[in-house]
């Protein structure tokens, strides 16, 4: 996996020194994990200086942070089933929204939302049965907290499908299938307006891969979301880069007007990239777009994810999962920000929502 050496980490924090000083400037300034982030990002991890760079640029008020005494007494006396779902959605009020910039560059008033899009990708790992439903249910909470508009979700099963659509009930479920393990896309009703929907399979996959497309207007945005799980292993080299070459050519045929996104697990190698002739005209890599943060490339990370194991000294870290963007004019799409999610491990059982980070993309409408 030669792409596992690819940047000189050795200057960064550890994953768990990240994670923690991130709680520290959330709980300090009552923003949110992204934000807190760009600031640490900006100021090479040093907590003190974030702190006071974002007081700084935001003129010293505190974000005020939701109060949790009354929702600490009224769970009380509240039977369990009801509890966990308050518990899930009562974080969806919390979060202010300020505008991220890629380059170090921050606006001093926040962005309205409604010229804000979120996205989040994450393979959920429901082959692993251990611990499905806590896991899901976690994978659940993060939803809650960043309040996505479009979600990618890759290696699904029913067990998890069930928990899904019990906790997130805000959202349309789209599914590629309903038997095994499969792709699945979830829109916010309020804000995303679904016109059609399809699965395009891959007829020469032997673990019964497809695309899944969704036409759909984001706050006005007609956007053609593409949300896949490409062939797996590195024996599959050449069909998982047959696969991505139809994806790419699903994204050059779309009509100009619309927006195309195009993700999932990708199980991508970059010279597997190089082979298919790299990333099309007009086509970017949203990772690349927004910064290229080392701490945010990683997506599939066994030196920081220990679901899986790895026993020895080698323990491979590659970028499986990506998302690309094809604009479309007059309304063009520009992502600001790129991070991962899913970093915290669940108190009850110690091990991570799933084995890949989640990804999640803050973009903005532009006229």
């Amino acid at each position: 996996m030669s792409d596992s050496s690819e940047e000189d980490e050795s200057q960064l924090p550890s994953g768990a020194e990240c994670k923690e000083r991130c709680d520290e400037f959330v709980k300090l300034t009552g923003t949110d994990s992204a934000m807190a982030m760009f600031y640490l990002q900006n100021c090479s991890w040093d907590l003190q200086c974030a702190v006071n760079f974002y007081f700084e640029k935001n003129g010293g008020e505190e974000t005020s942070q939701d109060s949790t005494s009354d929702s600490k007494e009224t769970t009380k006396n509240t039977p369990r089933c009801s509890q966990e779902n308050n518990e899930i959605n009562s974080s969806k009020k919390k979060k202010p929204r300020l505008s991220l910039e890629p380059q170090g560059l921050l606006q001093n008033a926040a962005i309205s939302e409604d010229k804000r899009i979120r996205i989040l990708s994450w393979n959920i790992d429901g082959l692993d049965t251990n611990n499905l439903k806590r896991r899901t249910k976690a994978v659940c909470q993060v939803i809650a907290n960043e309040n996505p508009h479009v979600i990618f979700l890759q290696e699904v099963v029913p067990e998890s499908l069930i928990v899904l659509k019990k906790y997130c009930p805000d959202y349309r479920v789209s599914v590629s299938n309903d038997v095994g393990y499969f792709t699945v896309t979830l829109l916010k009703d309020s804000e995303v307006r679904t016109e059609t929907e399809e699965v395009f399979p891959f007829f020469s996959s032997v673990m019964s891969r497809c695309l899944l497309l969704t036409e759909c207007v984001i706050k006005d945005v007609p956007v053609l979301l593409i949300n896949t799980h490409l062939e797996s292993m590195a024996g599959h080299a050449t069909e998982r880069q047959r696969q991505l070459n139809i994806g790419f050519k699903k994204v050059l045929e779309t009509e100009k007007k619309r927006t195309v996104i195009f993700g999932g697990d990708l199980n991508l190698r970059e010279k597997e990239l190089v082979n298919v002739g790299g990333i099309p005209n007009q086509v970017i890599d949203v990772w690349e777009a927004t910064g290229k943060r080392p701490e945010a490339k990683f997506t599939w990370d066994t030196q920081r994810n220990d679901n899986k194991g790895f026993e020895g000294k080698f323990k491979p870290r590659c970028r499986f999962d990506r998302i690309y963007l094809r604009n479309a004019q007059p309304k063009a799409l520009k992502p600001v920000y790129f991070e991962l999610v899913g970093l915290e491990r669940i108190p009850k059982c110690h091990r991570f929502a799933s084995d890949h980070w989640g990804l999640l993309v803050h973009i903005n409408i532009e006229a």
